[in-house]
């Protein structure tokens, strides 16, 4: 009786279900020091922004302080939406940290500038945006048939290869700086990259999921001895903040600055969808139309919760995809832990003002591995277009990689053109993502052939 009883429990135990990977809750510890790693390798990108909004609108230090600490709670909140998701309805349940998107730069500085509208119009602008854009989601992810492994592959590859120019600025030492590509900031950042490397390639267990963060505490510690480290408003920074709900006064709504802000929130979700993909290659799986269009809706929200805060919208982060991809910790719960350390830095002026001490150049070389592996994703679905057969797929790259490279190359290379169009043609990725959407029309028409079809099934 007792083989029988310890047979059938074996027989159970091969029967039941392996946790999924991305389901799977790591030990507190583990969970943890996951989510730091996450925070610090999005850190940088999430207070460049109000950092550089807040400079260009002549806000105060004060209002800048404010700025940043509404940034990092709206992050965390959004990233908890995004990957534990609220219902069946937001949220794509993955591993995905959210940051303030780079595409509205400029239109919310314009907007910001522009007279009898100010902050409050451009909040009720990206409120208003906000709204559009969920309700529209559902009508984007219809338009998913429109990215066969050619679009999003090379949309991919155009996304790591622009963003590597931001990594690049950062181990030069940062936007605006005076020693701007100092050799000691170079060295310094390769002995990141270089110790992230070493890590994965020698390290085992739990030491290997966090060589990230152990690039950057290293690093770190480099720079600190060297006196590199610069410590300035920490000590005036209040230990305990609150951010107040529209603290620049109540939204005003204009008709210019809600399309254009609009634009720009459409512009990050164009971006998620690759990066979605992206992250459906690390995870080996295919995501359902369903998965996308509840992601699409959580940035949708994303930029609703910001207005709300005093903040921007948001879209899902490269780097921290990449990270997924370099440490092999798929788990969305990493991802939560992450948003609730952001909301607990929102709230600590003082401690956020410590982590933001971490310089440019050394997440500059963490940046510089995420980044490449972000492109390295488009690399991968390339390989799953019919060249030989296909040869106007070749073309379909070429052309789109060309034109999304102009922005790179040269910032100012469409600036006598309509300011109007700066959201558009100021985006590398957009102008590949639009010319290898229409080029594809063009040559390849809109059938799901299976050889081209995106990896997207409807539920």
């Amino acid at each position: 009786m007792q083989n029988a009883s310890q047979e059938a429990n074996a027989t159970q135990s091969k029967a039941a279900p392996a946790v999924d990977p991305v389901d799977e809750m790591p030990a507190p510890p583990r969970l943890a020091a996951l989510g730091l790693q996450h925070v610090l390798v999005m850190y940088a990108g999430a207070i460049t922004v109000p950092l550089i909004v807040g400079g260009a609108l002549g806000l105060s230090k004060q209002d800048i302080a404010t700025l940043i600490n509404a940034d990092l709670l709206c992050c965390g909140i959004i990233s908890i939406i995004q990957s534990l998701g609220i219902g069946n309805k937001i949220g794509i349940r993955l591993p995905v940290m959210m940051g303030v998107s780079y595409a509205g730069f400029a239109p919310m500085i314009a907007i910001g500038l522009t007279p009898d509208v100010g902050m409050t119009g451009l909040y009720g602008a990206i409120i208003a945006a906000g709204v559009i854009c969920y309700l529209a989601t559902p009508l984007i992810a219809r338009a998913l048939v429109l990215f066969p492994p050619v679009v999003t592959g090379t949309t991919l590859v155009s996304l790591g290869v622009g963003l590597l120019g931001v990594a690049t600025t950062w181990i030069g030492g940062g936007f605006g700086s005076s020693e701007f590509g100092r050799p000691l900031y170079l060295l310094i950042g390769a002995f990141v990259v270089l110790s992230i490397l070493l890590i994965a390639r020698f390290a085992r267990g739990f030491l290997a999921n966090i060589s990230v963060l152990v690039g950057i505490v290293l690093g770190y510690a480099v720079a600190y001895l060297l006196g590199l480290v610069d410590f300035s408003g920490v000590s005036e920074a209040p230990l305990i903040g609150f951010v107040q709900p529209f603290h620049f006064g109540l939204p005003t709504f204009h008709v210019i600055p809600i399309l254009t802000m609009t634009l720009v929130v459409l512009i990050a979700m164009v971006e998620s969808i690759g990066l979605f993909f992206s992250l459906g290659e690390i995870l080996e799986r295919d995501l359902t139309r369903d998965q996308f269009r509840r992601g699409l809706r959580a940035d949708a929200l994303g930029a609703v919760i910001g207005g709300i805060f005093n903040a921007f919208p948001y879209t899902s982060y490269a780097q921290n995809i990449g990270l997924v991809g370099i440490t092999g910790a798929r788990s969305r719960f990493i991802c939560v832990a992450g948003g609730v350390i952001l909301i607990v830095l929102g709230f600590f002026p003082k401690v956020a003002s410590v982590v933001a001490s971490v310089p440019s150049f050394v997440l500059g070389g963490a940046a510089l591995v995420m980044f490449g592996l972000v492109a390295c994703s488009g690399i991968r679905i390339l390989s799953r277009v019919d060249w030989q057969g296909n040869r106007y797929n070749a073309f379909i790259v070429a052309i789109s990689m060309g034109l999304g490279m102009m922005p790179n190359m040269s910032a100012k290379i469409f600036h006598q053109l309509p300011s109007s169009l700066e959201p558009l043609l100021g985006s590398g990725v957009i102008l590949t993502a639009v010319s290898a959407v229409v080029l594809n029309i063009v040559f390849n028409g809109t059938r799901p052939a299976a050889s081209r079809a995106p990896a997207v099934h409807s539920i």
